[in-house]
């Protein structure tokens, strides 16, 4: 009889996608992801007992825990086939934990692509669960934990509530505070450009009455740009548009000579593959997508895309990496591919290959197709636009990496321009000696690689098509084009360059950037203008005082010091234990005296001009999540509160023409993370509000229903919230029953009988859930799926 097997994986996606590969002996689950964790309102680790975590099942996953436990129990074996990095390892060893499953039935697999030869040579090489890899992960979780569950606390006292710390995230923040306060504190100096537009002697050349602004690039015709360099043999320097208008008149009468001509072949080798982070910063560039939106992605591209009679197919490689490397099965049929689409000559003699950087996993890949043959365009038509545009990047990227390189013809021109000194008429003009100009040409000689990659060498003003010249040769100027610059601040981050600081710096790994930079965002540090990341006041304000009370943990140096740690831990066995014994005792020691010195805005809180309008005391600057605003010194006794433009003024109430019909004073325009409601102005003594749809009053009357409530058996009615729709009870505000409003969908998941609702998340996102939560934790966005399920079923 053959031995039965259960396959635990992390999503159902991928369970689908492996399912196919397997046979009938095999069952293929899905955890949904981690299964343990550590408490989520209490520290969760015993510091007095060697850092010893204490891990909870997550409450959602408490009936797939208890399913997976039976068919554990009843099988031969339990492969686990999380992913291959430090967190799938830790899933995998958490399940063990959970499941109770005994070491003889367990086999741990990990492949590196979700293709049939990767899923079945995985499956006949199992191994033992790396306790390394878990071991870094789990010093990183319970590094974050002390940090973020012992400093959080300190800001909700000192500053306000709901505040939060991160070993990695508060350093990412201290990166954009920094390069905030050095665009605030540069001083921007003007400067001044020459251009000068050249031909020959011996062409034809046509001299324009208007000035023009001249092109940057020419396609022939003799006549090429060239930029003044050089004044007396020193670097140019002209200060103001007084030195540059006299330097114009001296040299509109100079006499131009070529003294120089310099030409070389010039080639631009293929760019790599893309590892992780340089993923995200191409498709944040090209595409537009957040780094979130690209992990999400990509995800969906590993763990298989149905592709009609194929099934679920897994289009690219693992997307956690840092490593170049590629193996030699996908080397060949690239080269094939190329030397078919493009042609022979495109193909280098050897295969391209890359080096990855210092400290890179080098049992990884990059990422690439799983198949090259599955040329973007065949399998269009399956994808979702987002999917077909960020698999058509890798695809291109890929293939571009094993493509020969573009060759250019590079000329640069060197041109002496000697005033003649008896032909100006100026006395008060700056005497200028010798001036050298120097223009420079490219012409492409073969495209190689950017037929498919775009990725260009960056072209500089003077790059353009230049005539043929030669040493000696006197040209004419047809027109000089002084231009006024200013020199410009460091540029604000995106997130394609903060991803690429946080790499360079070794703040985090590929597989947490993006986890990083949405945290960021979701706690009201950093907020993003035109896609550049500003830091909020809040964050400003946080970071300051996290720097000052927490120097260590708040040090670029110190947190990359801590990623090689943590790398150490997996690679060469260093005790975790005593990495996180050494944090903790300089850690400890900052903390308890940032209780005692961090200064409080809440008891101390800044004054204002302002006087409250209720009682008459002076207004005080206070603190939220979302910023400051004006709050009454008299508080808790008045809580009278008035939010603060972005210039720190007050914003007026705006009147809305409505009387309150509760107690028949005006009421005025408020607004709610940035919704606007009605509220009455007699505030806190009446608290009537009403909705807005616009500059529209949102009619607040129920529906009533045949339903009852369990709690009174008054009649349920229908009324309306900031959160769309739901059931409450007439009763209200005797009884404040609620509940989400059914659909006339059943939950599709075997043996539940409950119906699905409407809800919103914490995100403010809809999704369809459950009726029987939490004893079901169905959830979908798309309801569509659900209901072809039932048709066909």
């Amino acid at each position: 009889m053959a031995k039965k097997s259960i396959v635990i994986v992390e999503s159902p996606a991928k369970a689908k996608t492996i399912n196919k590969f397997l046979g009938s002996s095999y069952s293929v689950r899905s955890s949904i992801g981690h299964v343990r964790d550590l408490p989520s309102k209490s520290l969760g680790v015993d510091i007095e007992n060697n850092f010893s975590p204490t891990y909870r099942i997550i409450s959602a996953r408490k009936e797939i825990v208890k399913k997976l436990r039976e068919e554990a129990k009843k099988a031969d074996f339990v492969y686990l086939a999380s992913d291959r990095d430090r967190e799938g390892e830790a899933i995998a060893w958490h399940l063990c934990n959970a499941l109770n499953i005994s070491e003889n039935k367990i086999r741990r697999v990990t492949f590196n692509e979700i293709t049939k030869n990767a899923i079945q040579k995985a499956f006949k090489e199992p191994c033992p669960i790396n306790m390394d890899k878990v071991n870094a992960q789990q010093t990183r979780r319970i590094l974050d934990r002390l940090v973020g569950y012992q400093i959080s606390p300190l800001l909700w006292k000192k500053i306000t509530k709901r505040l939060s710390a991160g070993r990695v995230q508060s350093v990412a923040v201290r990166l954009i505070v920094e390069r905030e306060k050095e665009i605030k504190a540069f001083k921007s100096q003007e400067y001044w450009n020459i251009t000068a537009e050249l031909a020959p002697k011996d062409t034809e050349t046509k001299k324009t009455s208007k000035p023009e602004k001249p092109a940057l690039l020419h396609s022939g015709g003799g006549v090429f740009l060239a930029e003044l360099c050089k004044i007396d043999d020193k670097n140019k320097e002209i200060a103001n548009e007084k030195e540059a208008r006299n330097l114009e008149e001296i040299l509109k009468v100079a006499t131009y000579v070529v003294t120089n001509v310099s030409k070389r072949t010039k080639l631009n080798n293929a760019p790599p593959p893309f590892t992780t982070s340089l993923l995200q910063q191409q498709a944040s560039i090209r595409l537009k997508f957040s780094t979130k939106k690209t992990m999400l992605l990509a995800q969906q591209l590993y763990e298989g895309i149905e592709l009609g009679e194929e099934g679920s197919v897994g289009l690219i490689t693992y997307m956690r990496t840092d490593s170049f490397n590629v193996s030699e099965q996908a080397i060949k049929p690239c080269r094939e591919v190329i030397e078919q689409k493009f042609g022979k000559e495109y193909v280098p003699p050897k295969p391209n290959i890359f080096v990855s950087k210092k400290g890179a996993q080098l049992g990884h890949e990059s990422i690439r197709p799983t198949s090259v043959e599955k040329n973007p365009e065949r399998i269009k038509s399956f994808l979702t636009t987002d999917q077909y545009k960020l698999y058509k990047l890798i695809w291109e990227r890929f293939v571009a990496s094993q493509m020969k390189p573009a060759k250019y013809s590079i000329t640069e021109i060197e041109i002496t321009a000697n005033p003649k000194e008896d032909k100006i008429n100026q006395p008060d003009r700056v005497l200028a000696g010798e001036c050298i100009f120097k223009a420079k040409g490219r012409v492409t000689i073969f495209d190689g690689h950017t037929i498919l990659s775009h990725s260009y060498p960056e072209m500089s003003k003077q790059d353009q098509d230049i005539p043929p010249l030669k040493t000696g040769q006197a040209l004419n100027l047809i027109k000089l084009t002084p231009s006024q610059h200013f020199t410009q601040p460091p540029p604000r981050f995106t997130e394609a360059t903060l991803v690429k600081a946080l790499e360079k710096r070794g703040i985090g790994r590929p597989s947490t950037y993006a986890v990083i930079i949405s945290t960021i965002q979701e706690r009201g540090y950093v907020k993003q203008t035109k896609r550049l990341f500003q830091p909020t006041e809040l964050g400003i304000l946080v970071t300051e005082k996290l720097i000052k009370h927490f120097p260590v943990i708040l040090d670029v140096e110190f947190t990359s010091q801590m990623e090689d740690k943590l790398d150490k831990i997996e690679e060469i066995h260093e005790d975790w234990l005593k990495v996180l014994k050494d944090f903790y005792k300089n850690f400890r020691s900052d903390l308890e005296k940032a209780k005692i010195e961090m200064s409080s805005v809440k008891e101390t809180p800044e004054e204002s001009k302002y006087t409250c309008q209720l009682c008459g005391k002076p207004m005080v600057i206070r603190w939220s999540r979302i910023g400051k605003f004006l709050g009454c010194s008299g508080f808790p006794n008045c809580k009278n509160t008035t939010t603060l433009d972005a210039d720190g003024k007050p914003i007026e109430q705006e009147k809305s023409g409505q009387v309150c019909d509760k107690c028949g004073k005006d009421m005025v325009i408020k607004s709610s993370r940035n919704v606007k409601f009605l509220a009455c102005s007699g505030y806190p003594e009446c608290k009537n509000t009403k909705s807005l749809d616009g500059d529209k009053v949102v009619k607040t009357e129920v529906q009533k229903t045949d339903e009852k409530c369990e709690k009174c058996g008054s009649n349920m009615v229908i009324r309306n919230s900031r959160m769309g729709k739901f059931l409450g009870c007439s009763n209200y505000p005797q009884c404040k029953n609620t509940k989400a409003i059914p659909i006339d969908v059943k939950c599709p998941r075997e043996g539940c009988n409950g119906n699905l609702v409407q809800r919103r998340g914490k995100k403010r996102v809809w999704f369809y859930g459950c009726t029987n939560y939490p004893e079901c934790d169905f959830t979908t966005r798309d309801l569509t799926s659900v209901t072809t399920e039932e048709s066909e079923s």
